[in-house]
């Protein structure tokens, strides 16, 4: 099989598999997506959508967050971990989209990277959510099955999402990083995946799937 055919067989089983995908974060616009997607940075997107419930009651626009005292947001942000960074990006963020864009977030890669605290995989995230502009996520999940799916062979996330875009069709970078987030969630975990269980078994280069098959 070559390598194109054996792309869109993963693509399909992958699209099978999880025909409706969006992100886990709660939001109601760009803003609050961009914030929750900061929070979201070595957290759950459940204990996110936990502190937000309540963050956005308090604060709810840029000029809310950009003129709240930092120890504020700390305070209600904490359980997020990370928090007094997190809180510094949030509250800087807050402060140029107020300041340069009018309270409005920004809908173009290069503008959103030039942000406090965001990167292309938080700025992909709202570009493809909130704004329906395609972007390859390269999170945890994303980087370790795309290595072990033969698709990239590099470490770094935006050398991954390079690699990932030469070889997925663009209208489909939003969804396909979903596809692998919602994947490694459920079976190609990264201490124990559920190869068994896998629908890519035959298509994977994960070198110790053998070992984990033999084991159930």
């Amino acid at each position: 099989m070559s390598q194109k055919a054996r792309i869109t067989k993963i693509r399909k089983i992958l699209k099978n598999t999880y025909p409706d995908v969006k992100t886990q974060l709660n939001y109601r616009n760009p803003f609050e997506l961009l914030v929750a997607t900061i929070l979201s940075a070595q957290c759950t997107d459940k204990q996110v959508n936990a502190v937000t419930e309540t963050l956005f009651k308090q604060l709810k626009t840029p000029n809310d967050f950009a003129g709240a005292p930092l120890e504020i947001i700390e305070e209600l942000i904490r359980p997020t971990g990370y928090f007094r960074n997190k809180a510094r990006s949030i509250k800087n963020c807050a402060k140029v989209i107020t300041e340069k864009y009018k309270g409005q977030v920004p809908a173009r890669l290069e503008e959103l990277v030039n942000l406090p605290g965001v990167g292309r995989k938080t700025a992909n995230v709202v570009l493809g959510a909130a704004f329906g502009i395609p972007g390859i996520v390269v999170d945890t999940h994303v980087a370790r099955i795309s290595k072990r799916l033969g698709l990239t062979a590099n470490n770094d996330p935006v050398k991954i999402e390079f690699d990932l875009m030469e070889v997925i069709p663009q209208k489909e970078w939003s969804d396909f990083s979903l596809w692998l987030i919602y994947f490694g969630r459920a079976i190609c975990k990264a201490r124990k995946p559920a190869c068994p269980a896998c629908p890519f078994y035959d298509l994977c280069d994960y070198p110790d799937k053998d070992k984990i098959f033999s084991e159930h």
